[in-house]
């Protein structure tokens, strides 16, 4: 976790505990019809965090661009969030939900905060180790510098899962250089900064057009993992469960969209990723629709503590946190057992 992240999470759970936050007042209340003894669910206002400008989001870009989340009555305001202040922007209020890596919720119930993870969209690592043309094996990396997004984000987390496994010690055989966005990491190793960095279709296609080679595939390591969860605090969980479960709801159901409608997925993926590279989204929508996503979203224990120990290096007070006290997998149960993902 970074200084940033540290002193910014601080002062959110502050202000989170003055304020109740994570709560609105307003949109997440059931009323009668006229005439019915029935509750009839209101329209509930929903701000939802996204941490970057990748493919691995497309189930909340589906749900949005063909109108899901509407049909739920959920009015939502997706907004770019950096994952270092994603989870203090949700302590504080500012946001309801976050779609943010696994790493950062350990790290934030580490620092006081209580945060649940109702989603996994991210069970498989869908990252690739690329390198320079120089580079033919992962020994070939000793001495050199692989570029990341941000210090304990889920790139960092990836790299420091990937190399032992390769037989290489993070920031001793490798040096991890931290560039502040996956743009910057692809940047840097097509300039030349770095000999590596991990990268996912789109980029993969722009760095093996420049010459670049994959060295290996993290979704060949079959570790679990949470790269990709969706996140509530607790407290809006226990006053807005039925908008919680509308849009758990709605994003099995983008799942399902996204399977079907494979145009309609490439057209918001190029929308979100501000791309007109067909055949760069046409490869996204082939790696993250059929196989980074192939399983329901249903989120685990054992998915977070896949991650603990390395996100652990960065902050001891994670080995502290029990996995299976912040996952409730209900919600994705409940929309699974109502058929929604068919």
């Amino acid at each position: 976790m970074t200084r940033t992240f540290a002193v910014l999470l601080a002062g959110m759970l502050v202000l989170a505990s003055c304020a109740g936050a994570g709560t609105p007042p307003s949109g997440a209340s059931e009323s009668p019809v006229a005439g019915s003894t029935t509750p009839q669910p209101s329209r509930a206002k929903v701000v939802v965090s996204y941490s970057n400008v990748l493919a691995d989001f497309f189930p909340a870009y589906v749900a949005k661009e063909s109108g899901i989340f509407d049909q739920n009555l959920l009015d939502v305001d997706l907004q770019l969030i950096a994952s270092t202040t994603g989870l203090p922007a949700l302590l504080a209020g500012q946001t309801q939900i976050a779609h943010i890596g696994g790493s950062e919720a350990l790290t934030t119930t580490a620092g006081g905060g209580d945060v649940v993870v109702v989603a996994n969209t991210g069970p498989v690592w869908p990252y690739q180790l690329y390198a320079a043309a120089d580079i033919k094996t992962p020994a070939d990396l000793k001495g050199k510098k692989v570029a990341i997004a941000g210090v304990g984000g889920t790139f960092d987390i990836g790299i420091r899962t990937m190399l032992p496994k390769l037989g290489l010690v993070p920031d001793t055989d490798v040096t991890v250089f931290s560039t502040g966005s996956t743009a910057n990491a692809t940047a840097a190793l097509l300039s030349g900064a770095v000999s590596g960095t991990l990268s996912s279709p789109p980029d993969t296609l722009k760095l093996e057009a420049a010459g670049f080679h994959s060295l290996a595939k993290m979704a060949d390591l079959n570790l679990p993992t949470a790269a990709t969860t969706i996140v509530v605090t607790r407290s809006y969980l226990t006053a807005n469960k039925a908008v919680v479960q509308r849009y758990v709801d709605s994003i099995v159901q983008a799942i399902a969209k996204a399977r079907a409608d494979k145009p309609g997925t490439i057209a918001a993926l190029k929308k979100y990723l501000k791309s007109d590279d067909d055949k760069g989204m046409q490869a996204a929508y082939d790696w993250y629709v059929g196989t980074v996503l192939k399983d329901p979203p249903t989120p685990t224990a054992a998915q977070l503590a896949g991650i603990q120990e390395v996100v652990a290096k960065f902050n001891d007070k994670v080995r502290t946190v029990d996995p299976a006290k912040i996952v409730d997998d209900s919600f994705v149960k409940s929309a699974l057992d109502r058929g929604l993902l068919k």
